[in-house]
């Protein structure tokens, strides 16, 4: 009896598998597949999104370094149009120093070469020496730049398949025509450093046309027709590139037949626009990864279930055992290129950053000569309160020497403040703007220009309001262009036997600061606020404070302008918008 319950439970235990743990599997096996599709989805939803802001980013940075290397390379033919030396050289038709002059600017400029044409088109100067003597009197970039006033940037096919960029500008003297200078931007350089990155990168100009690729076949044509590609010749090369595409989103575009995502970005420059192409490689590896724990943590699972189910198919779980053991070697490999793909990422990290403070070093040396210039006056008036304290104590009067130590430390506040600018202008953030009372900011003005006032025995009038005029600005940046203004007048009225001054300071539709002096007045208005024109001998002046004034007043919101008083002199208006009770309402909201 006992033996034949034996009998009977050996056969149970080596028996077929009962109902029940049948149905268990096939329960797990389906928890099994839905749990794998639904982390391929939310997975691929994620990685794909991330990948996306990581290249909006990147689309981003080098739309901005291509904008900053244009508008950099912009205003250099309008400064070397007017070179004194180069000018000369045309007009005598001596060119031996022009070429040297121009090679010592190209480096300081960044363009990638520069170029002088006489009136016949004929290159008389050049970084390039190669390009000496060459005619370029048909080309578009002579004709256009001696036929327009302003700089006129061209775009040319070369032969070599590439373009090239140039911002070109008549050079005249006294109305005459005598040549033009060309400044060649260096974008390629860009090209070059697209290169390296995985992503493919193209721009194109207003009509459509590529003039920058990653890939120097694409350029001259449309994107439809860079990214025309042959469809697949057979069915086992479509199967295996839909296999390819099964854990990403719907591709935007194939490239090369290999699925990617589109991002493009609009350039503030004539139309340009800048795409660029990234694969799903990055998605791929990530969802599989996780895809294959997922999937190595259930085969562990029904192994161990199998184990304990049956003893006797030990061939079945040695088979798969091994199985386990390839997929621990899978999951070890996408480990280790997920780590690479990580280690990657972040030397893109450091090469973005790298390029965001290259930028800010070049603002910064943008603004230096404009700092540096305003730093002379508060240096000047220092020096001339420490000579006179110096005297005060030498006399025993040392409570007045301490309101002249006092008006030091104002000044080097003021100084710090000038220099705090730099910094702000470096991160590109704009100032921030508060409530400036003009009659103090005049007050303190006249203050720091007293000693140089006090010297030249000059004779001020100041008719100003009883009531507060207020401007939302910046008083620093108002009191620089006050002292410049006063300053300006101070240095017109040198040489005249009774040197007068009025200021003005009123309050109706604008706050209006006036300041008219009774020298000489200015010879040439036009040119009176650009940058580096100055009547001054040298060694006195460089032209900066007229320009550097003009550019704080339109900053603000206002403008500043000069012209020749009847009487004789020259009068500056430096208007701002009022700052009323319908304003502060306004800025309170």
């Amino acid at each position: 009896m006992a033996t034949k319950r034996r009998s009977r439970d050996t056969a149970r235990r080596t028996g077929p598998i009962s109902w029940r743990v049948r149905v268990a599997l096939g329960v797990l096996f389906a928890l099994a597949v839905v749990t794998v599709f639904v982390t391929n989805s939310l997975l691929t939803d994620r990685f794909t999104q991330n990948t996306r802001i990581r290249a909006e980013l990147r689309l981003a940075l080098y739309g901005g370094n291509l904008l900053s290397e244009l508008r950099r390379n912009a205003i250099v033919p309008q400064l070397l149009a007017r070179d004194a030396a180069l000018i000369g050289a045309l007009n005598s038709g001596d060119f031996s120093q022009s070429t040297q002059r121009l090679i010592s600017f190209v480096d300081e400029i960044g363009a990638a070469s520069l170029m002088l044409l006489d009136k016949d088109g004929r290159a008389v100067a050049a970084t390039d020496r190669n390009r000496l003597g060459s005619q370029h009197r048909n080309d578009p970039y002579f004709l256009n730049a001696v036929r327009a006033s302003d700089t006129v940037f061209t775009v040319l096919r070369r032969e070599s398949g590439g373009y090239s960029f140039t911002y070109s500008r008549r050079v005249e003297n006294q109305g005459e025509v005598l040549g033009a200078i060309l400044v060649e931007v260096d974008l390629q350089k860009f090209e070059r450093a697209w290169a390296g990155i995985s992503d493919a990168v193209l721009v194109t100009d207003s009509a459509g046309t590529i003039i920058l690729a990653t890939e120097p076949r694409w350029r001259g044509l449309s994107e439809a027709e860079a990214l025309k590609t042959d469809p697949a010749s057979g069915a086992i090369q479509r199967a295996i590139q839909a296999t390819s595409d099964w854990a990403a989103l719907p591709a935007d575009a194939y490239v090369k037949g290999e699925a990617v995502m589109r991002m493009e970005s609009r350039i503030p420059f004539r139309g340009w626009r800048i795409t660029s192409f990234t694969t799903y490689d990055s998605v791929r590896e990530k969802v599989n990864g996780f895809l294959a724990l997922e999937i190595m943590g259930f085969a562990i699972f029904l192994a161990l279930a199998f184990y304990f189910l049956s003893r006797k198919t030990a061939l079945r779980m040695a088979l798969f055992q091994r199985e386990s053991a390839e997929l621990r070697l899978l999951n070890a490999r996408l480990q280790r290129e997920i780590a690479e793909r990580e280690r990657v990422q972040e030397t893109l990290a450091v090469a973005e950053q790298t390029l965001a403070q290259s930028q800010k070093l070049a603002a910064l040396g943008e603004m230096s000569a404009a700092v540096s210039h305003e730093l002379n006056q508060p240096l000047a008036a220092m020096k001339t309160y420490l000579a006179g304290a110096r005297l005060l104590l030498n006399r025993n009067r040392p409570e007045e020497a301490l309101s002249s130590f006092q008006r030091i430390d104002d000044l080097i506040t003021r100084m710090g403040a000038i220099t705090r600018q730099l910094k702000s202008y470096a991160r590109k953030g704009g100032d921030s703007l508060t409530e400036v009372n003009m009659n103090e900011a005049l007050a303190s003005a006249l203050s720091m220009m007293e000693p140089q006032l006090k010297n030249r025995h000059v004779r001020i009038t100041r008719a100003i309001p009883s009531l507060p005029v207020k401007v939302m600005g910046d008083r620093v940046r108002i009191e620089q262009v006050m002292i410049n203004l006063l300053r300006n007048a101070l240095d017109a009225t040198q040489g005249v036997k009774d040197p007068e001054i009025d200021i003005i300071l009123a309050a109706g539709e604008t706050a209006t600061l006036t300041v008219r002096d009774n020298g000489h007045g200015i010879d040439n208005l036009d040119a009176l606020f650009e940058p580096f024109y100055t009547t001054k001998k040298p060694g006195e002046g460089v032209g900066l404070g007229l320009a550097i004034s003009s550019g704080i007043v339109h900053d603000l919101g206002g403008r500043l302008t000069a012209r020749n008083a009847e009487g004789g002199g020259a009068v500056f208006e430096m208007q701002l918008p009022i700052l009323t009770n319908d304003t502060e309402i306004e800025a309170a909201e």
